[in-house]
């Protein structure tokens, strides 16, 4: 249960929960932690922050303090290869990446978690690449004080399918490139794809083994993809080359490489030319151009899924 009583009443009582503050581009943090005994110097402090009357708690067996629902909750929410303090701050406890990884989230989990109300948990999106050490997701109890069989719900839903929130390794998978293009395989201008595939790519521990250049020629664009094949790759990725224009015929140089269960185009920007397909357990992918030029396309979105263990 609780109770308030003016800030000028509550010396020598102990604070039940921490006290924030807030100043404008300068900082955010505890001034008061929970546990902390009032003092009569502590009154115009926390006047100052909007403190003018104080909780007095007294539980009862059926209700859970936020600090120690945020333990419960953390201990059910986080899967493997993750990592989180053992005490929360400011009532909530941040999940973080064990090692470099994906990031998956148990989505129905988390829906039916975060529907209870009275229980949060944020998190990255899932199939998100991420680093060791970065907060991938947060958990709390909203209020101060809560029903503990409200938090035991809770507890059982996070702790489904072994956790919502987990961090998969990658393996390392050997990529081959085929930048396309007569402009670049002439030398008429200086390639820029293949850096920025081998930066998306490395974050998911993938290495580039293989690079190929191939003018804006079908049957070369499929010989190099077969070469890369050959060299022993996983996935192929080519450059480029897949929209309307004459010369561009990355698509059929895939199509003349053998790749089967293609499909050609995505309702995504950029990236609405994108191609998938196989050749035998090799996947073949074909950027558009977009891929060199923005930050986040389509690409970005399946390379995850592409970078797992075969599916």
């Amino acid at each position: 249960m609780l109770k308030t009583v003016p800030v000028e009443e509550a010396v020598g009582m102990v604070l039940p929960h921490d006290v924030t503050e807030i100043v404008k581009d300068e900082k955010k943090g505890v001034a008061f932690k929970k546990g902390h005994i009032i003092r009569k110097e502590d009154i115009n402090y926390l006047k100052r922050l909007g403190k003018d009357n104080i909780y007095v708690l007294s539980l009862t067996e059926n209700e859970i303090h936020e600090n120690e629902a945020a333990v419960v909750l953390v201990n059910a929410l986080a899967g493997k290869g993750v990592e989180y303090p053992d005490q929360p701050a400011e009532g909530k406890i941040a999940i973080k990446a064990a090692f470099d990884g994906l990031l998956r989230i148990h989505k129905d989990n988390l829906f039916r978690f975060n529907m209870l109300g009275e229980v949060m948990c944020s998190t990255l999106h899932d199939n998100t690449p991420v680093r060791k050490g970065e907060v991938v997701a947060a958990t709390r109890l909203i209020p101060l004080i809560a029903s503990r069989k409200l938090v035991e719900k809770a507890e059982k839903i996070a702790g489904k399918n072994g956790g919502t929130v987990e961090v998969i390794a990658l393996p390392e998978k050997k990529i081959g490139l085929v930048i396309t293009g007569s402009e670049v395989f002439h030398g008429r201008i200086e390639d820029k794809f293949e850096g920025v595939l081998r930066k998306k790519l490395e974050l998911l521990g993938s290495t580039v083994t293989t690079v190929k250049m191939a003018p804006d020629d079908p049957d070369i664009i499929g010989a190099e993809i077969k070469n890369c094949i050959e060299a022993g790759v996983d996935c192929v990725v080519t450059s480029g080359g897949m929209s309307v224009d004459p010369d561009d015929v990355t698509r059929e140089g895939i199509l003349r490489a053998g790749a089967v269960n293609v499909v050609y185009g995505t309702p995504v920007l950029p990236g609405a030319m994108f191609l998938v397909g196989k050749i035998g357990d090799v996947d073949i992918l074909g950027l558009p151009a977009c891929g060199m030029y923005h930050k986040i396309t389509v690409f970005d979105l399946v390379l995850p899924e592409f970078s797992r263990e075969k599916r």
